[in-house]
């Protein structure tokens, strides 16, 4: 069994991993957290008046109307985190911000 030195060496060092991929994470954003968030914000309005279409056009209007600069990446970013579609981004997406 390890003591007690050792089980905070490997806490740190999961802390210290923990810290890196948050890092990573939140250098590879296309937009801001604030964007992200108002983009969830928007989907869930919109999914539960219109319903999901199996597209990204709720996504893809909401970049365009808020001059996103960059939508294509975006959504690119969107599809590698696993939303392909409006539904998607707000069930997969939005809970890599938690």
């Amino acid at each position: 069994m390890p003591d007690k030195n050792e089980k905070e060496r490997r806490k740190q060092i999961i802390d210290d991993l923990k810290n890196k991929a948050d890092q990573e994470f939140e250098g590879s954003l296309p937009m801001s957290r604030d964007n992200f968030k108002k983009l969830f914000d928007h989907l869930d309005t919109q999914l539960n008046d219109k319903g999901c279409d199996d597209t990204n056009s709720l996504t893809k209007t909401f970049l365009l109307q808020s001059n996103i600069e960059k939508v294509d990446e975006v959504l690119e970013w969107l599809a590698d985190h696993g939303g392909y579609c409006d539904c998607e981004i707000l069930a997969n997406v939005e809970e890599q911000f938690e």
